[in-house]
């Protein structure tokens, strides 16, 4: 069995119910990745910090309303966990089955009735038009920029964290895109940066 301990500092402010959908899914998230590969091995403890508060970092972040559209979910890092922390409709979009059934397990284990999962390629998918769009190691600032704007409603954000390459994303894709950018230091690596950026069009626009 699976012992989570969870920092009092992370989830000072958050419900015991939500707190334990967390456990619940960090647990899942282990037994599943015996089978396939969701996420690197690592001891627990390790696990909670690198994934579920390094995701659960995003809420503040996030629009108050409207959809939220998480592209390439994986092992639902950080779609699902904005989703227990998010009552809105939530939309995960993954192209392997595997990872899409476990998306699907888990979202029907802890009766998050509001999110929908898509077995789809990105550019296929077919969802809602978006007030927030999210993604994590996925892909280049430059390749994720014209994925957000094509789902984004107007006056909708795209919210990416980011690595050490942070800066350097950011410069290679300037040239191509405009937007409103803003940036936000990471509370589980020093090295890490957020984005939140708005307007987002081509720069010939």
């Amino acid at each position: 069995m699976f012992h989570v301990k969870h920092p009092e500092l992370d989830l000072a402010d958050v419900s015991r119910e939500t707190t334990e959908r967390l456990r619940a899914y960090l647990l899942l998230l282990m037994s599943w990745n015996q089978r396939i590969n969701l996420v690197a091995n690592a001891p627990e403890q390790e696990l909670w910090s690198r994934h579920i508060i390094d995701s659960w970092q995003l809420l503040p972040l996030l629009p108050d309303e409207g959809v939220l559209v998480d592209l390439g979910s994986g092992g639902g890092l950080p779609g699902l966990v904005l989703a227990i922390g998010r009552e809105r409709p939530t939309h995960l979009v993954e192209s392997d089955r595997r990872k899409a059934a476990f998306l699907l397990e888990v979202s029907r284990a802890l009766g998050l009735k509001h999110v929908t999962i898509h077995v789809s390629r990105i550019e296929a998918a077919k969802v809602p038009p978006a007030q927030v769009v999210t993604a994590r190691a996925l892909a280049p600032l430059k390749e994720l920029l014209p994925m957000a704007a094509r789902i984004l409603a107007p006056g909708g954000v795209a919210v990416f964290p980011k690595g050490r390459s942070a800066d350097v994303e950011l410069t290679e894709a300037s040239p191509h895109w405009s937007m409103q950018t803003e940036r936000f230091a990471s509370r589980t690596d020093l090295q890490a940066t957020i984005f939140r950026l708005s307007e987002i069009r081509p720069a010939s626009a």
